[in-house]
């Protein structure tokens, strides 16, 4: 199967357990890999046959200027179900959601979520 990796896609967005996450918003960074016989594209120079990473940003963007959300793991699933439905040459995507600095008390860079469609 060939893959398609778009990585690191950066959005702010109010979402979070607490409150305070919800009012004053983070950052938060997408990842999607996608996999299938995308060779037909090349064939017939048509996008459409293959994974569109336009689409990656506009349903990322919308979900996450959206309603806020209190875990990664809703976002993740609601990015990964939208892109799946609208990308039929997809065998296998994957979904990553990472939110930045999250609100603990050690430092860290990331927390983040995986999830996988397969067809």
């Amino acid at each position: 199967m060939d893959k398609i990796t778009i990585k690191s896609l950066k959005y702010s967005g109010l979402h979070g357990y607490y409150d305070r996450e919800r009012e004053d918003g983070n950052v938060f960074e997408i990842d999607a890999t996608a996999k299938g016989d995308f060779k037909s594209a090349i064939e017939n120079n048509d996008l459409d046959q293959t994974f569109n990473y336009e689409i990656v940003e506009e349903v990322a963007g919308k979900i996450l200027a959206g309603k806020s959300e209190k875990l990664i793991e809703t976002l993740c699933k609601k990015i990964g179900d939208d892109l799946f439905e609208r990308s039929p040459h997809v065998k296998e995507l994957a979904i990553t959601v990472r939110k930045l600095n999250p609100p603990i008390k050690t430092p860290a860079a990331y927390a983040e979520i995986t999830m996988v469609w397969k067809r």
